[in-house]
């Protein structure tokens, strides 16, 4: 059992979901897509809506990269990029809006502004333009659920300061007084600080225990 775990870690698809997910966190690592996480994240069901559709845009939109990247002319790879993404938002900003009016309007803008989010763009240009799609799918999955997993743990803690509950469910006691500030973007700046401080520690402290990064020895599963 030891050592089928130990060859899986060594395979490309693991080693893709374990950089994307923790090692390479597109907000904790790279702070990229700060804004959306820090704007739209003072509640719970708020940050849930932003993940799944960043999820979801950053997938078709590897996907579309990864199939036609060998006719895409380098010169216009940035507006191919904006024009597959545009595509993928606007059909997102729909959905919210045909079905789930009262996310939409807590989300804002923000939605079509995924469009500019770096992480998106980041993923088409480092790497879908340059491997296969089954690859570009797992790497796309891996760092939007990196993204959604700080959204959750950022809109959760906020939530429970600013107003008491969890997904508008109380939590607390009668004599909680709200954090005001937790519910406006420097409390959420605040907040996400610490989240970088405690995952870039602990990273630390795995390298430091003497883990052996496994990208240098992997090996292609498709």
């Amino acid at each position: 059992m030891a050592s089928r775990w130990y060859r899986l870690s060594y395979t490309k698809p693991f080693v893709l979901l374990k950089d994307g997910i923790w090692r390479k966190n597109s907000i904790t690592s790279s702070t990229l897509g700060i804004c959306s996480a820090l704007a739209v994240t003072n509640r719970l069901e708020n940050g849930i809506a932003m993940g799944l559709a960043v999820i979801f845009v950053v997938m078709v939109a590897s996907l579309a990269t990864a199939v036609i990247r060998e006719y895409i002319p380098m010169r216009l790879r940035m507006i191919t990029y904006m024009i597959i993404i545009s595509t993928f938002v606007i059909s997102v900003d729909m959905f919210f809006k045909g079905f789930f009016p009262v996310i939409s309007n807590a989300l804002g803008p923000y939605v079509s502004l995924i469009i500019t989010n770096c992480i998106i763009m980041g993923r088409c240009e480092a790497f879908a333009l340059k491997n296969p799609v089954g690859f570009s799918l797992t790497d796309a999955f891996a760092h939007g659920l990196g993204y959604t997993f700080v959204l959750l743990i950022l809109s959760a803690v906020r939530e429970v300061l600013a107003f008491g509950t969890l997904l508008n469910i109380s939590v607390v006691g009668e004599a909680w007084t709200n954090w005001l500030v937790m519910a406006m973007a420097p409390g959420g700046f605040f907040l996400l600080a610490i989240i970088v401080w405690v995952v870039r520690s602990l990273q630390g402290a795995v390298e430091e225990s003497g883990a052996t990064p496994a990208e240098e020895t992997v090996v292609e599963v498709a």
